[in-house]
Order: structure tokens, then sequence, then C-alpha cells
């Protein structure tokens, strides 16, 4: 249950209520009132929600403000609502102040809720696709994958919780120049394998590191051996053709060179796209659907897309090439979408792919989480789609800003631990899986942010996913050492929670009654960050209610099981805001 949400609807409807009473006495005249709006107040001080109902009504009602607010607290029903007190305070502001029996509500519903609390249903029967990651399968993930993976698979849990049925996507970059790339770079280092160098070295080398050093040199690119620059020169691509040549020997050495091309490929790239699922399931993300871009281009997609967009009337042709008029559609500038040797650029299988997720598999709306980099290609691709005659606003992107890697202070290119390169799985050497995913959810995706490696592995405070997590280990501690001394955890239909009357038992009641309008802000403004940041706040609430507050010596039986409780409906909450974010929530620590 939205308590808070609740409570605001009820403060609505209470004013709501007392003004038709007032007009139907003649106090105020029946005049069309303008909307007015609840908010919580960024001082505590100034209730638990405040009305500017008085102000903007002034001027229809033809009264000052605070007579107006006066002759609405007067009509006020309070008597078995959520509050107790209402205040004027200003120049008309109606401050509600809630009672004992919502706060002891909170509790009661977190218990009966349990890993259910906090979900909502908001969007219930609305189907959604997050696509995100994505990475080109010719080499590892980078850190930039790491931010966009953590942020998307968040994304998508945070949407499920809120109701939608929602699924995960990974587009399969394998068609295009980047793929002719791959098959060029294994081509050559096959090659060079199967030359009189190569051979003697592969005989007597001990390992395929061995055979990289003595044939590649430390940079794969030596005066015996020179590269192009349109090659790919990690040490992954030499370790695939020293592989293949283990299997083949040289025997597509006297292969044309598309078939050697297609045949190192064809070995190479499912490797490589089996290697994306474990690190991303080391990641703690798994995906429903792996879509390949090379099936629309088997299945005739491309090629339908194409004369789609010519039957709408939106292609010319300039110089041999067909052009895609995007600038009547919203775009900065036209563009082409096959070129003069007839080939399709690479945005067409795009446009194909979202036409496909919203049309051939009908989503109510698709999500791509994308670099900063694509803010140029979103509008050409939404005219593209309106162009086909889909609603463009069912696309949403979500643009990440990238991620600077921090140690002392310095940015970070390589592993601690391994020395290699800065790539998803090298991070994951050097910091927790927790860490990773909570750290970048810490902002939002397009804001910039330093990743603190120092920070992400402290065990201390300043540390938030180390804070937060151990605010639910203490949690559990309590209870279990309370039950071994002989006291259980009471249920709460037994149990007076009125006696939680404090500022700080109060205080941690209204952050835990929150987190479901902040499920629900965050699957709204697609920013699972809403809840890392929720998360410390609870955190903190909690360890300044355990500090002014004693629970295992508490003045009386009845006020230990009511905070027993209390403390109970934290942890249940803080867990349930982990498992969205998949971090685990220890009891020890």
């Amino acid at each position: 249950m939205n308590h808070i949400s609740a409570a605001s609807q009820e403060a609505k409807a209470l004013i709501l209520e007392a003004m038709g009473k007032l007009v139907a006495d003649g106090t105020f005249p029946s005049e069309p009132l303008p909307a007015f709006n609840i908010e919580i107040p960024a001082d505590r001080a100034h209730g638990d929600f405040a009305a500017n109902v008085a102000m903007v009504s002034a001027k229809a009602l033809h009264m000052p403000p605070r007579k107006i607010a006066e002759a609405i607290e007067g009509q006020l029903q309070l008597e078995g609502s959520s509050f107790d007190k209402v205040e004027i305070a200003g120049p008309g502001f109606m401050n509600f102040y809630l009672g004992q029996h919502w706060y002891s509500g909170v509790i009661e519903n977190i218990a009966a809720e349990q890993d259910a609390y906090g979900k909502s249903d908001i969007g219930k029967g609305q189907r959604v696709l997050v696509e995100f990651v994505s990475a080109n399968p010719t080499g590892p993930m980078h850190v930039g994958n790491a931010r966009g993976g953590a942020i998307g698979d968040s994304l998508s849990s945070v949407l499920q919780a809120a109701g939608y049925e929602t699924e995960r996507e990974f587009y399969i970059n394998d068609a295009g120049n980047q793929i002719e790339k791959f098959g060029k770079s294994l081509s050559l280092r096959y090659l060079q394998l199967c030359s009189e160098k190569g051979q003697a070295v592969y005989q007597s080398a001990a390992s395929t590191e061995d055979v990289c050093k003595q044939i590649y040199g430390e940079n794969g690119n030596t005066a015996d051996f020179p590269m192009p620059e349109d090659v790919y020169l990690g040490q992954d691509i030499i370790a695939h053709a020293k592989n293949f040549y283990d299997v083949n020997g040289d025997s597509f050495a006297a292969s044309p060179e598309e078939e050697r091309k297609k045949a190192l490929t064809e070995f190479a790239l499912p490797k490589n796209i089996q290697g994306l699922k474990d690190d991303l399931a080391q990641y703690r993300i798994h995906y429903d659907t792996w879509f390949p871009e090379s099936s629309l281009h088997q299945n005739g997609s491309v090629a339908k897309i194409i004369q789609q967009l010519k039957d709408s009337g939106y292609t010319y042709e300039k110089e041999g090439a067909l052009w895609f008029k995007a600038e009547e559609l919203g775009a900065d500038k036209d563009f082409v979408i096959v070129r003069s040797n007839g080939i399709p650029t690479y945005v067409v299988p795009d446009i194909a792919y979202h036409y496909n997720k919203l049309v051939t598999r009908g989503f109510d709306r698709a999500i791509d989480i994308l670099g900063a980099d694509h803010h140029g290609y979103v509008p050409r691709l939404k005219a593209a789609l309106t162009a086909l005659g889909v609603d463009a606003s069912r696309l949403t992107v979500v643009l990440m800003q990238m991620v600077a890697v921090m140690r002392d202070g310095q940015p970070v290119k390589q592993s601690k631990r391994s020395g290699k390169a800065l790539t998803l799985v090298t991070l994951l050497e050097d910091i927790p899986v927790d860490a990773a995913r909570f750290f970048f959810n810490l902002r939002e995706a397009n804001s910039h942010f330093e990743f603190d490696l120092d920070l992400a592995v402290e065990k201390s405070s300043s540390n938030p996913v180390y804070y937060v997590q151990y605010a639910h280990a203490r949690i559990c501690s309590l209870i279990r050492n309370l039950e071994e001394s002989g006291v259980k955890l009471p249920a709460a239909a037994e149990t007076d929670l009125s006696v939680l009357s404090s500022a700080p038992e109060r205080e941690l009641i209204r952050q835990l009654a929150l987190l479901p309008a902040e499920v629900e802000s965050a699957a709204k403004l697609l920013d699972p960050s809403r809840l890392t940041k929720y998360s410390v706040d609870l955190a903190a609430q909690f360890h300044k209610f355990y500090d002014a507050c004693k629970v295992r010596d508490a003045e009386t039986p009845a006020l230990r099981d009511a905070r027993l409780l209390l403390c109970a409906a934290a942890r249940q909450t803080l867990g349930n805001v982990l498992a969205v974010l998949k971090v685990t929530a220890p009891e020890k620590m």
C-alpha cells in the first residue's frame, strides 16, 4: 500500500468535502475552483502535508486566503481519518498532521505484505521491453557497459515492481561493419600463424600467451607482422586465431579470403557471445531474449522496412543514394538509408529492430539504455518510426553519461589485481558485485559519475552500500539475539503499536512509508537511483532511531515489542529495496 499517496488523497478529499459544505451554506460562492496542491513540507515542523488551497482560491472566492483556510478548518471532519490535527500557517497554508493510527498502519501493512511491500500496480497491463548493454560482440565489455548493465537491469526490476510486464533484451550486433572488421582481424592473425615464422613459434611455444608474445609483441603489432589501422588488435583476437589453428591447422590458409573470414567468424563469434552471457551472469544479469541483428537481414525485415519507408513518401534519391526526409519529421537533418552501392546504412537494421519491438512483437513501450553519444541518433530513429505509422512516444531512450573509474584520486585504466585493461570482468576482480551494482546506480543515468574503487571496498559508513547492508545486518543481529534470549518477534495484530510516538520512531516510520511512492517515481522517471538514495536515507534513519531508542532494554515489554516490530519492518523494507537492485542483504557482517 502507498500510505503517503493515500494520506495525500485523503487530505484533498477532506478539504473538498469541507468546501462543499461551505458552498452549500452560502459561506463560499458557487464558483469553479482552481487546482490546488498537497505537498510534503521540507520542514517537518510545518506538518506532514501542506495544502495551498486557500491561496489559489482567494481570487475565485473573493476572500483573504487566511479567512478561507479558517473557514475550511472549521468544517473538516478529522475523526476516523489519518490526521489528528490541522494548523493554519503564514498567509493561509493548511498543515495536516498524521495521527498515531496512520503510523501503526504502516507497520501493520509491512508485516502483512512482507516481500510484496513497496510494489505497485501502476503499470498493470502494459508490456515493456528494456534493451541495455548490447555491447559489440567482437570484444569484452568495458566499464561503460558495466554502468549500463547495472542501470538497465535495476530499471527493469523497478518496472516489474511497479506492475509492468517487463522483458530484458540484448541486441547482438552480429552484422555490418564491425563484424567485417572482426573477420578481417581474425583472418590476418590466422595467416600470421600459418606463415613460416608463425609455424616455428607455434611448434615451440608452451601456451597461447607465448605465441602472442613471440609473434606479435606486447602491442600486437610488430615489424614482422604489421597490422593495418582498420582491425582489432586485442589479445582476444589472437587467442581466437590460435584456437582456430589448433582445430584446423593451416587448411584455410589457401582458401578465398571471404571463405576464410566466414569460417573464422563462425568459430569465434559464438564464443564471444557466450562470453558476454557468462560475464553478465556473473553481474547478476539474465536476459529474456538475445536478439541477433543478422536475423533482420535473413528474414527480409531490412528490405521490407526500406520499401515501407519508400511507400511512406518520406524518401528521395540523391547522387545515387536513397535518403530519408528526417527534417520534415523533427530530426536535425536528412540521412542516407541506402548507399549508392545498394548497401543499407547501419541505421536501417535499427529502424527494423524497433519496428519489430513495437509492431511485430507488440510491446506497448520500448526503452533503450544508450550512451550519451547517441543523442543525435534518437530523433532520427523516432522520425523513421513516425514515417512508418508508429507512435514514436512509445520509444524512450535513456541517455547515459560516461563513468570515470578512480583510485587514489586518479583515473584508472587497468585492474589492480590482474593488471589487465579495465573491463567489466576485471572490475569485478577488484570489487564485489554488490558494490558495482549499487555504485553504478548512485546517480541518474544522465549525470557524469566518478566510481571510487577505494571507497567501494571500504568497510565504513562512508561506503553507501556497506552502510545500507550494515543496517540490515544490524537489525538481523538484534532480532536473532533477542530470540536467543527468549523474546520472539510478536505478531502485529497482537501488539500495541500506539506506543511508538517519539520523534525518532515516527521519522523512521515515515521513511518506511515512502517506499511504494519511491518505486512508482523511479518507474515513472526511469531512474533506479531513487532507490539507492532511498535505501541510504532509510539506513540513516534506522541508525538514528536505534541510537536514540532502546529495544532490548526498553522501558516496558509493550514498548520493546512495538520497537521490535518497527525494527522488523525496517529490515523487511531494506531487504525489499536491495532485492530490486539485486544487491545482497546480509544477515551478518
